[in-house]
């Protein structure tokens, strides 16, 4: 649902861009000279990112984040950051999602490849397939570190 919307912001040329360039071309054989086709397909260019940018903003007043509002409206207030526009903060909100969505990929990963390694070094052992995945500090510490964020075990638990 969000993902295709991502996928206009950053591939403009992919869908839009070249069906305005067609109907620019049709103006240029009705009569129109090169220069000003020139400038009409450099104006819907220019334009057709930020429609796509403000529709997307118009989406995002109907889409509602895993995040709660509060939740994210909370936590800016905390670093000194009010918003007043709800998309605003919803936007954010997504930002944090898709974040927390990669983190979490990665430790599956990690996770799999550690069970993979464990698997073949013993005989006989558990199918991927019937394996249930759970969240450890041991998967999710190295998932960490490949974005900067450096966790420790406190030096009473063990």
């Amino acid at each position: 649902m969000v993902g295709s919307n991502f996928g206009i912001i950053y591939h403009p040329s992919a869908g839009g861009g070249s069906s305005g360039q067609a109907n620019t071309g049709s103006g240029t054989a009705s009569g129109v000279g090169g220069g000003n086709s020139f400038n009409a397909i450099s104006s819907t260019d220019r334009t057709a990112p930020a429609s796509h940018l403000s529709d997307f903003m118009l989406q995002l007043e109907d889409y509602t984040p895993l995040l709660p509002d509060a939740v994210t409206s909370h936590y800016l207030n905390m670093g000194g950051f009010h918003a007043d526009d709800k998309r605003i903060v919803r936007l954010i909100s997504i930002a944090t999602q898709k974040f927390m969505s990669d983190i979490i990929d990665d430790a599956l990963q990690h996770s799999k490849a550690r069970t993979h390694m464990q698997n073949s070094s013993t005989p006989g052992g558990s199918k991927a397939k019937d394996r249930k995945f759970t969240l450890t500090m041991e998967d999710l510490q190295p998932a960490l570190a490949d974005y900067g964020i450096n966790v420790r075990k406190m030096d009473y638990s063990q």
